[in-house]
């Protein structure tokens, strides 16, 4: 093998190479844009949503001690109940949160501090109609902001969903273009390969 074939062959094969380095480049930022989205949706949104309901329940429950006059709620199970909210608020802070959302979290953890004043004020006096009127006030609107919340989990699961699958699509159409470019480079390479000059 002369000289100019051994050139030949060697910028066949590095022209090869870099073609594959390129495109496998290409997909790995593509599926770690996939594998964001994905754990995105799982952490950021899942997780959150389930974090909002447990904190709607334990915020039924006060609804329902409030609407029944149950005392001795406030009394013996209200503490351990708002310690157990404020570790979902906790946890929930954890997530990532858009502009909107952290407005409306900052609502709802001004809500939660404005309702443990009030039970504070219920407990510390007979059950006045004023308190019991402001805290039925208080849980709806804390009730209003976990809805508010679980609208925003919807909206930006959906977003990431759309993002997974602007992914995959990318991900699919450089396949086959991979697929293609690299058939017409094994018959570019094969032509400058074989070709023979006439003497």
């Amino acid at each position: 093998m002369d000289i100019l074939n051994k050139i030949k062959w060697i910028a066949g094969v590095l022209f090869v190479f870099i073609i594959v380095i390129t495109t496998n480049l290409i997909d790995k930022d593509n599926f770690n844009r996939l594998r964001y989205s994905v754990i995105t949706i799982y952490e950021d949104r899942i997780v959150a949503n389930d974090l909002i309901f447990e904190i709607l329940l334990l915020i039924h429950e006060k609804e329902m001690a409030v609407a029944v006059s149950d005392s001795s709620f406030f009394y013996n199970e209200n503490d351990k109940i708002n310690r157990d909210i404020k570790d979902l608020i906790e946890r929930y802070e954890q997530t990532k949160l858009t502009n909107q959302e952290q407005k409306i979290f900052n609502d709802l953890k001004e809500g939660f501090t404005k309702l443990n004043s009030l039970e504070a004020k219920l407990t510390a006096s007979d059950a006045d109609q004023e308190i019991t009127a402001n805290l039925i006030d208080s849980i709806n609107e804390i009730v209003n902001n976990l809805y508010d919340l679980s609208k925003v989990q919807l909206t930006e699961g959906k977003t990431q969903m759309l993002a997974s699958n602007k992914a995959m699509d990318t991900i699919d159409v450089f396949t086959q273009v991979e697929i293609v470019f690299l058939i017409l480079m094994a018959i570019i390479i094969l032509t400058i390969v074989l070709y023979k000059p006439k003497d």
